[in-house]
């Protein structure tokens, strides 16, 4: 077994550490729009992406090539269908990218999280097999997170997540609204330490200036690791972006949501991401157009005034996972590794 992966992105550190072979290849980068990097992309790295891809693949001697999507991934599914080895790619995502519709075309099973991304694909390859949570997820402790953080269990507790690097205009729309959302809650705010942000240190300063009973409710942290599946437990509401790894990650857990797309991103599918759950009953969306802390608090507030409603909501999100989409993934891909 090995991993290809881009020189720069989290795998280069995850993977290693992890105990994996790791081949980083040099990556472009898909665009839909017209950019000078595009003819770059095209004339020099595609070409030396899908020659490293070509010579790790003949290293590796993989039986099966599975692929989650992104401009690191195609070149190894495109080099892996012209060394006639069986594809595998799995679309996390409600609305798929751009790199997974061009590698559909040569892949051998396509495996999708929810069941409208099937319309997006051709032919009778499409399964249906969720996406997998990491199992300590589903081990947290509510008392462990209520000790870790010093919470008050009589108090809803709101989980603020960013992603790994944070989300700028979130940040800086909680930090401004803490005045009004702390009377009615405790937060984990999970930030990011992005330098070319700062927001980090803004938002220490903003706690600084909080009276003392209102700062004891706002607990700060750039990443959460072992503690984050005690946060999970603890939380009664989750807010954040809409990306592939929180919404599944909420769905799972049976968590409601009030998702703030990421704009802009590829097929706006973190949008698609957070409206698939909305139509569900298990979350709500405040575009980031609409969000101010003025709005941020008039859609946070009542929805923690009526917890039997985030009940509800938490259950109705669950609808959409698929709790052994680990062992359905593994299935489909070693049933394609015996086809090479």
């Amino acid at each position: 077994m090995g991993w290809i992966g881009s020189r720069t992105g989290i795998e280069a550190r995850r993977v290693p550490a992890a105990g994996i072979p790791f081949t980083p290849i040099p990556t472009g980068k898909l665009r839909r729009y017209w950019a000078w990097q595009n003819v770059i992309d095209l004339a020099v790295n595609v070409p030396s992406s899908l020659a490293a891809a070509s010579i790790a693949l003949a290293r590796l001697r993989p039986s099966v090539v599975f692929g989650t999507g992104g401009f690191v991934a195609l070149p190894v599914a495109l080099a892996a269908a012209m060394r006639r080895l069986p594809v595998v790619i799995h679309e996390q995502t409600a609305v798929p990218g751009l790199a997974n519709r061009i590698a559909a075309r040569v892949a051998t099973r396509i495996a999708i999280t929810y069941e409208p991304s099937a319309r997006w694909f051709r032919g009778d390859r499409v399964t249906l097999t969720g996406n997998p949570l990491r199992a300590e997820l589903r081990g947290g402790d509510r008392a462990d997170a209520i000790a870790r953080f010093g919470l008050d269990p009589a108090v809803p507790l709101v989980y603020v997540t960013g992603g790994a690097l944070g989300a700028h205009r979130v940040n800086r729309v909680v930090g401004e609204a803490l005045p009004t959302l702390l009377p009615s809650a405790q937060l984990v705010h999970q930030c990011g330490d992005n330098p070319n942000t700062g927001d980090l240190r803004w938002l220490e300063t903003r706690r600084e200036a909080l009276p003392s009973h209102l700062a004891r409710r706002y607990h700060l942290r750039p990443y959460l690791d072992a503690e984050l599946p005690s946060v999970y437990a603890a939380a009664s509401l989750v807010i954040g972006r809409s990306g592939a790894g929180t919404v599944n990650e909420c769905c799972q857990l049976g968590l409601p949501a009030l998702y703030i797309p990421l704009p802009g991103t590829s097929g706006d599918e973190q949008t698609a991401n957070a409206r698939l759950v909305e139509r569900a009953g298990g979350a709500a969306v405040l575009p980031q157009s609409d969000l101010s802390p003025t709005t941020l608090a008039e859609r946070m507030i009542p929805l923690l005034e009526d917890p039997a409603n985030l009940k509800i909501m938490g259950e109705r999100a669950r609808t959409l996972a698929i709790p052994d989409a680990a062992e359905r993934l593994a299935t489909v891909i070693i049933a394609c590794g015996k086809l090479g």
